[in-house]
């Protein structure tokens, strides 16, 4: 589910460039939303799992809603940068949110960083440099 993931975050990049160039990023990021809302609502649906959705627990509802500000947020921001930028320098710095994950679950979540984890995201920063530069 991981390589699907990375390949249509992919295809997210490029679908957007191209949809970008003569549309404001803004509008652009609002109509990817409702389309992702309504696929991602009738999925629920479609596999029986409509009913959680009145389960949640007021906890579950805070920490997702400011996840999904977070997210537009993000998004926001990409579209943007993609409208300013090459799509092969912008899909590796939004990827690098893996560094920042790194260090936010250490901080937040208590997670340990093993000496493998760390290295790994010194030589992902390095991949991310030499991308860009």
């Amino acid at each position: 589910m991981a390589i699907l993931d990375a390949f249509f975050a992919a295809l997210v990049a490029i679908f957007a460039k191209i949809g970008l160039q003569g549309v404001d990023s803004n509008v652009a990021t609002a109509v990817r939303t409702i389309v992702m809302a309504i696929f991602i609502i009738g999925f629920v649906v479609a596999i029986g799992k409509g009913p959680q959705l009145t389960q949640l627990t007021r906890k579950d509802v805070f920490f997702i809603v400011l996840s999904g500000v977070a997210g537009a947020i993000s998004w926001l921001l990409y579209f943007a940068a993609l409208k300013l930028a090459d799509a092969s320098k912008v899909a590796p710095i939004d990827r690098a949110s893996v560094l920042f994950v790194l260090i936010l679950s250490a901080l937040i979540l208590g997670e340990r960083i093993a000496l493998k984890t760390a290295i790994a995201g010194v030589l992902i920063f390095i991949g991310v440099l030499l991308l860009i530069i």
